[in-house]
């Protein structure tokens, strides 16, 4: 783990999201492409982008990704599961990880001071992981019950950090800030076929899509949840 990965801590990158309200999820059958794909949605404005490590060769998309970011935007790694996963990760400049599950690295990377946004279904789940050392909680997959469903898991848990990750789309998004989320996470819905190798142009009107959706729901006075 470098200086400057340790220089980020978990209440930083909270706040930082909570703030942005999005975060990228790239994964595709192209590490080449998803690290473009990943550069050219921070280059239109999100701040947060994860690489999934189930991507052919996304350590070395981590690390172009790391190295030409913008000033101010970080990359993570997505589908880190072990304590290899994590050092892995780690060495090759990710600055936060994501796991799909109660995976044995939300431990690991804690205990190394790396900030995790840890994936959970259940209430119980999401009080494991946190109990865990996780930073927030990524509600995945969220479409199975939608923002009912995650006001439902807040209602015991007002102060865990919910993210919805899952079948989130341009019109659902606004429905799960509303329910209390911090942020939501894109994956298809935002990259289509770019980390693939598809059009980047269409990715990019997308991310703009986003982008004015969040601050437009700021605006009106959706910065106050209490997630």
């Amino acid at each position: 783990m470098t200086s400057e990965n340790s220089a980020l801590t978990s209440a930083t990158l909270l706040a930082g999201i909570r703030q942005a309200r999005l975060v990228g999820i790239f994964r595709g059958n192209d590490g080449g492409a998803a690290a473009k794909a990943a550069l050219a949605a921070m280059q239109e404005g999100f701040r947060y982008v994860e690489i999934a490590l189930t991507t052919p060769n996304a350590l070395e998309a981590i690390r172009e990704v790391r190295a030409a970011a913008p000033a101010g935007c970080l990359v993570g790694a997505g589908t880190v599961l072990s304590q290899a996963d994590v050092e892995q990760v780690t060495a090759a400049g990710a600055q936060f990880i994501v796991t799909p599950s109660l995976a044995p690295s939300i431990s690991e990377a804690a205990k190394a001071g790396i900030p995790v946004l840890a994936g959970a279904l259940t209430p119980s789940e999401a009080y494991q992981a946190m109990e865990r050392g996780a930073t927030a909680i990524k509600l995945f997959p969220a479409s199975i019950g939608g923002p009912g469903y995650l006001k439902a898991v807040r209602d015991p848990f007002p102060d865990i950090p919910f993210i919805a990750v899952g079948g989130v789309g341009l019109s659902e998004a606004t429905g799960y800030w509303e329910a209390g989320a911090i942020a939501v996470g894109l994956g298809g819905p935002l990259f289509g076929t770019a980390a693939s190798g598809g059009d980047l142009a269409e990715m990019r009107d997308r991310a703009r899509s986003f982008l004015s959706l969040a601050a437009e729901f700021a605006t009106r006075g959706g910065s106050g949840t209490r997630a």
